[in-house]
């Protein structure tokens, strides 16, 4: 398996633990739980399987010869997503709702700049074109 059908079968653990976490946040926030250990665990892996799929995307990147415009934005999108995941540590210290609400809205912008970045570079979210 190259490198990079790793890079884009990384991008559907992203989407599967993005959309778990979306339910579980959702709940967590309607019904006003406590944000405890298993949410920072499912918030710690969803940023780490970004942070793998930047560091095979830099490689794959160096590797690249071909339609820069589109490898451009791809990347450019991407370093957005990435840092934006990160982000998540700056309400670590938040009551749980503030906590539930705030990663909730995160996942859901990163997951829509995943979209983005990947339709701006393969042409479709599902398949190449």
């Amino acid at each position: 398996m190259s490198i990079q059908n790793i890079h884009g079968e990384v991008r559907w653990l992203v989407v599967i633990l993005a959309v778990v976490i979306i339910i579980k946040f959702a709940i967590g926030w309607l019904r006003k739980q406590d944000y405890n250990k298993t949410d920072r665990i499912l918030m710690s892996a969803f940023v780490g399987f970004i942070d793998v799929n930047l560091l095979l995307g830099l490689i794959l990147f160096l590797q690249r010869t071909v339609d820069y415009t589109r490898l451009f934005e791809h990347v450019g999108i991407m370093l957005t997503t990435v840092v934006l995941a990160h982000t998540n540590a700056a309400w670590k210290n938040q009551p749980s709702a503030i906590k539930f609400r705030n990663n909730l809205f995160l996942i859901i912008a990163v997951l829509a700049l995943v979209f983005l970045g990947v339709v701006r570079v393969r042409g479709s979210f599902l398949y190449d074109i």
